[in-house]
């Protein structure tokens, strides 16, 4: 990281063209007539029998924070960390220590971050697997490590992060921009290209941003192309790591970006960060780093019984039927959520989002919605519109699940339960938490309100409480003002 206190080049961005011409993908975490749709799908192939699960394992230390017994880092190898309790404590330049004050408004590290950074920057910089809160800080941990390992004076892409949908890789890149103000880093987003902004892959220069991040297809399709090299890159990030190697998701993407990068530059570090791990896909990705970068690794994990979020009061209530989910909605949420913050309603499918906003605006409401089939630049309007305050309520499939950040969303409606697209009884349990996660971003009081209506959705949001060991409590009977408006000053919101 460049010493010289008085460079004031800012981290510029340049939204990437995509390397071949766009044709018509499916978007991950988005139902079209009710099958689930995987978001740029490889058609390449990679062997994976030789990354079978071992049960052996490595010979570990731990690492634990006083402040929060719920967060366990286990360490490898004879490396001493110490929880940072200051940025200062991690050698950090003084341009981004500015970064981080001036522009972030950080006062000190979270829990999180004063565990998991010190594993991250401190040589011989091991690689991480790591699962922590939504809100929890993780962003700025693997946006911190890219940044301190970049030379910015070598032009050549450095660090590398890799993010399940765009709208997830656009919000991690501002982050990047108001951290790195100060470093003179420069960077890039590997994001499809709108088709009115389309370049041939043969026609784009090569790659020399030193930060790239994007989504696994894109990037790809670079490395195919030899616009993106390997050999100078320093940090590899996973973003929503689970859904990124588990078999539904990016796997064959993302195993494939991995051994090239190994191949290029054997030192590497390697941090996958989630909010959720589920056992299959934790005990893969162990075995993945393992068996591509031959080293051992450290991990940081929230134990599954503090998964829960405590800022966020959920509830339950059970409608007779469809069209009275959406009179609740009318009728009770949105009219008290006016006077809360933010809403986002949770939809399975794009058909049920397409009924529901029909719904909505045929009753006076002026909502907005997002899904997978509309065009990147609708998208891109709908999520700016919505983070700027312009429209308050808004419909989602989960393409918003994972990683949305607004801090003045506090409500959360559940109009579908989630469930696995290979299993429609059970529920999606990952998905759950990260919709739950949307509302009280960083702390701040949120309620969840789950609609049932059938033996179905009891089943599932049995298994829910079961699974996460709580006690949902049922707002009932579904047309009372009085027990939505105590459900919410029970909240804090009211």
């Amino acid at each position: 990281m460049a010493d010289n206190e008085s460079a004031t080049a800012s981290t510029t961005a340049a939204v990437s063209q995509e390397a071949s011409k766009p044709a018509e993908t499916k978007r991950w975490a988005d139902v079209a007539e009710e099958e689930q749709d995987i978001a740029e799908a490889s058609s390449t192939e990679v062997k994976l029998d030789s990354l079978a699960i071992d049960e052996s394992k490595l010979g570990h230390s731990t690492l634990t924070d006083p402040e929060d017994s719920s967060i366990e880092a286990v360490t490898s190898g004879d490396t001493p960390y110490t929880s940072a309790k200051r940025f200062e404590d991690l050698n950090l330049s003084p341009e981004l220590l500015k970064g981080l004050y001036v522009e972030m408004k950080f006062e000190k590290p979270s829990k999180i971050q004063a565990i998991s950074l010190p594993m991250i920057l401190t040589p011989p910089n091991k690689n991480l697997i790591a699962q922590a809160h939504n809100g929890s800080g993780k962003t700025t941990c693997f946006v911190l490590g890219m940044l301190s390992r970049v030379d910015p004076k070598l032009t050549a892409p450095q660090a590398l992060c890799i993010c399940p949908t765009r709208e997830l890789a656009i919000q991690n890149m501002e982050v990047l921009l108001k951290m790195g103000k100060f470093t003179g880093i420069t960077s890039e987003l590997a994001i499809p290209a709108d088709p009115a902004n389309y370049i041939p892959i043969q026609k784009r220069p090569a790659i020399t941003a030193q930060v790239i991040i994007g989504t696994p297809g894109t990037i790809c399709k670079w490395m195919l192309a030899k616009k993106l090299g390997m050999s100078q890159m320093k940090i590899l990030v996973f973003d929503e790591a689970d859904h990124m190697l588990a078999e539904s998701g990016f796997r064959d993407d993302s195993v494939k970006i991995m051994k090239a990068i190994a191949k290029a530059n054997f030192n590497c570090q390697v941090l996958l960060f989630s909010a959720t791990f589920d056992d299959a896909v934790r005990a893969f990705v162990a075995k993945i780093v393992e068996e591509i970068f031959v080293r051992d690794y450290n991990q940081m994990f929230v134990k599954k019984e503090e998964l829960s979020l405590e800022s966020v009061k959920q509830y339950k209530v059970h409608c007779p039927d469809e069209l009275s989910k959406i009179m609740v909605i009318k009728d009770r949420i949105l009219e008290l959520g006016e006077k809360v913050g933010q809403t986002i309603i949770f939809v399975r499918s794009r058909n049920s989002a397409a009924m529901l906003h029909k719904s909505l605006v045929s009753l006076g409401y002026e909502v907005t919605t997002i899904q997978g089939a509309l065009k990147q630049e609708d998208r891109d309007k709908i999520i700016k519109e919505f983070k700027e305050g312009l429209t308050q309520v808004l419909i989602s499939t989960d393409l918003l699940a994972r990683g949305f950040d607004q801090k003045q969303v506090n409500l959360v409606v559940n109009f579908d339960l989630p469930v696995r697209y290979d299993r429609p009884t059970e529920p999606d349990y990952e998905v759950y938490l990260h919709r739950v996660g949307r509302a009280g971003r960083f702390g701040r009081k949120g309620a969840v309100f789950n609609l049932l209506c059938d033996d179905r959705d009891d089943m599932i949001m049995g298994k829910i409480e079961k699974y996460f060991n709580a006690q949902i409590a049922e707002v009932g009977p579904w047309n009372s003002e009085k027990e939505f408006e105590a459900a919410l000053q029970s909240a804090g919101l009211l």
